[in-house]
């Protein structure tokens, strides 16, 4: 018999899904339970029914797993699935999504855990968006337009917390209505911080709010664009930057990455060297290297300054893709910053480089990206990946298309959360038959 909305059931958690839910059955029905851990037998409440699969949460645990601690206050809110679970359990739990993934949706199992990157827990993210409703900002709680306290989930310096209740706070007593969110970005140290507000559809802010915001705030700069006209208002400047030599752990000597508030980065401030530098190993040091979905210029910046001599960086957003042209000024000729759609480049592109590095987001490489890749046929790919399933989707692309996958880490660039980063990386196989892949 199917359950239904409202009902309480008991379940033995199997493992855990992509997302932040585990996984039960109930006399063959999946089960994706919320607030689990694997292992436990708990008590369920079914907040949704399908025929053939239902979403609950879980309203007593019965068997307790020697995993379990004392999560957040609300869990809900964004950042916080996974805190009632003892950290090094989440990193193998992490491991096992993404062991999962290559097996359900690539179809290539892979016969070693993968080894995922462990982060402190408190204070690691230096970008992030708040929502604004009134004069307070927040992040929405998981499923809702609910404002929660980001201030609880510990992901963010204190400072940085206040210093965007202040820009919310400041704006609303100036316009009431007029932010809809504010983006923060901050660099590695944390002691440059700038903030960009994206405002309502009939905001009427003006440059002297924005500045008087700016200073209750202790910013460097805040920005936003006003939807009528299009212009942008700046006040201050709304930049941070990093060293290369932070950004690289210390591979790089000279030289400085900067960006917008607006801008997408990689987000984790301890990781992100790391990372880094494992996508300069996974670089040979000569042939041409083409960087898809480059935002800033994380990587391709940083192989130029270490001394790549013909490196392609290639990226859609406009707001990003300014910071990629600034920041790869100083490199030119050796670094090419197109500000360009992945798929409008590929399609022009005559030439198939030694090295092809993708960091797509979310929804990993377009089909028509993917088919024109293959088509190019770089003799490396290296993949940095923020979904498990879309990385697994498009491994099993690359294999049928000759491929081998040679190695494949993994960073928790967001502890306490069901998100992972992936980097694989894939050489053209000399045999028609994949081996399965090394992990190191």
């Amino acid at each position: 018999m199917s359950l239904v909305e409202g009902q309480q059931v008991e379940l033995v958690i199997e493992k855990a899904a992509s997302g932040g839910r585990m996984i039960a059955r109930h006399h063959g029905q999946v089960v994706l339970v919320r607030g689990a851990v694997p292992g436990e037998r708990v008590l369920a409440w079914i907040e949704r029914a399908e025929k053939r699969l239902a979403y609950a949460v879980t309203r007593d645990v019965l068997d307790a797993s020697a995993d379990r601690r004392t999560g957040a206050d609300d869990p809900l809110c964004g950042g916080a699935l996974y805190t009632h679970i003892h950290y090094p359990r989440q990193l193998a739990i992490k491991s096992e999504v993404i062991r999962d993934a290559f097996a359900r949706l690539g179809r290539y199992p892979l016969e070693d855990p993968v080894e995922v990157a462990a982060s402190p827990e408190e204070a690691y993210r230096m970008r992030a968006r708040f929502h604004v409703h009134g004069g307070r900002a927040g992040f929405y709680r998981e499923g809702t337009h609910q404002l929660c306290d980001a201030t609880a989930t510990r992901q963010l310096r204190p400072d940085t917390a206040s210093a965007v209740a202040a820009v919310a706070a400041a704006l609303h007593q100036a316009a009431p209505g007029a932010a809809a969110s504010i983006a923060v970005a901050e660099n590695l140290p944390g002691n440059e911080r700038a903030a960009h507000v994206e405002t309502a559809p009939d905001a009427r802010l003006t440059l002297a709010m924005l500045e008087r915001a700016a200073a209750d705030a202790n910013l460097r700069g805040l920005s936003a664009r006003d939807l009528r006209t299009g212009q942008p208002l700046v006040a201050g400047l709304p930049i941070v930057s990093d060293t290369l030599q932070d950004v690289t752990a210390g591979r790089v000597p000279a030289g400085t990455l900067q960006r917008h508030a607006e801008s997408f980065f990689q987000a984790n401030r301890y990781l992100l060297p790391g990372l880094v530098t494992a996508v300069l190993d996974a670089v040979p040091g000569d042939g041409e290297v083409v960087d898809l979905y480059a935002g800033v210029g994380l990587f391709s910046v940083a192989l130029a300054a270490a001394g790549r001599l013909r490196v392609t960086a290639v990226e859609g957003d406009r707001a990003s893709g300014a910071d990629l042209r600034e920041n790869a000024r100083p490199h030119a000729p050796r670094l090419d910053a197109r500000v360009a759609r992945v798929e409008d480049y590929l399609a022009s592109c005559a030439a198939s480089p030694a090295t092809l590095i993708v960091d797509p987001p979310r929804t990993g490489v377009s089909k028509d990206a993917g088919a024109m890749i293959v088509r190019m046929a770089p003799a490396r790919i290296v993949y940095v990946s923020c979904d498990p399933p879309t990385l697994a989707r498009d491994a099993r692309r690359f294999i049928d298309a000759g491929y081998r996958l040679e190695s494949l880490r993994a960073f928790d660039l967001f502890p306490n959360t069901p998100h992972v980063e992936a980097l694989a990386v894939f050489t053209r196989a000399a045999a028609a038959r994949p081996r399965p892949p090394r992990t190191p």
